[in-house]
């Protein structure tokens, strides 16, 4: 007679599932092996970086291998396959992070109906609006200034970049004068030291009227392939449309869409985290 059935799953079926999960998840760390630094691995060198046996690792490399995912070299090493290389030359795959941001950018507009803006850390180390999608209400933040150079100490998108700058920078950021282009903008390094070690530890910075008198903003940053944060992702919202504990709800949203576009930018867990670290001065 047939397996049983716990939960929608055939104890027949499961076994294979579970088997079928299993490689995918090691055929994932086998390509997480390679980069810049690691272009081709021998079997022995992924073994150890993978803590697979080596039997289980050539099984894998074959099948990878036969899917193009890997390839062999002359000195038969591995390296990542023509397929991969396919799909990021294809335009499948949106490589620019204005490109990977804006259906994320319009989603969350739809599911908060307030103003996102896109910024984007220059190698000067300001920051620029490079894109938005504007609220519907009429009562609405709408960028005026795309394209430019703005201190990354102002406003919550430049807190939020410079929260995970590596430490010597942030400290360069803070060690000048800082402009007081509002009432409300804080010029205080100390005060702004503070922000930074919350925007951290939750993931998200604030600003309330810093930049732009009666503008609200809440903002979380983005990070590419390398761990490295290469721009913020941010609401804004007219300060009479957001108490506390709305910016609390709107940053956590923001984290989460941001971090979907770091994934699209190839950003992962263990690099981001290391970053966020180093950041810290741990």
């Amino acid at each position: 007679m047939g397996g049983g059935v716990t939960d929608g799953v055939t104890h027949e079926g499961a076994g294979t599932v579970r088997n079928g999960v299993q490689s995918i998840d090691r055929a994932v760390t086998i390509l997480r092996c390679f980069d810049a630094r690691r272009p081709t691995l021998g079997i022995s060198e992924i073994a150890r970086a993978t803590g697979l046996s080596t039997t289980t690792t050539h099984r894998l490399l074959a099948a990878m291998q036969a899917n193009h995912l890997v390839r062999q070299t002359t000195d038969r090493r591995y390296g990542l396959g023509p397929l991969l290389v396919q799909l990021a030359r294809s335009g499948a795959l949106p490589t620019t992070l204005r490109d990977v941001a804006r259906p994320v950018m319009t989603a969350l507009r739809d599911e908060v109906d307030e103003t996102v803006g896109l910024h984007e850390l220059l190698p000067s180390g300001e920051r620029v609006v490079v894109d938005q999608v504007e609220s519907h209400h009429e009562l609405r933040r709408t960028y005026t200034d795309i394209g430019v150079p703005i201190a990354l100490p102002l406003g919550a998108p430049g807190k939020a970049i410079l929260s995970v700058l590596p430490r010597d920078v942030q400290e360069r950021c803070l060690a000048g004068p800082i402009e007081a282009v509002t009432p409300r903008t804080v010029t205080d390094p100390a005060a702004l030291r503070a922000e930074l070690v919350r925007s951290r530890a939750r993931g998200w910075a604030g600003s309330n009227a810093e930049r732009t008198s009666g503008i609200r903003a809440v903002a979380a940053p983005v990070f590419d392939h390398s761990g490295t944060v290469v721009g913020a992702l941010g609401v804004s919202v007219p300060a009479v449309r957001m108490d506390d504990a709305r910016a609390e709800e709107l940053g956590r949203r923001v984290a989460r869409a941001a971090w979907q576009v770091s994934e699209g930018l190839g950003a992962a867990t263990a690099a981001v985290e290391a970053a966020v670290e180093q950041a810290g001065g741990r």
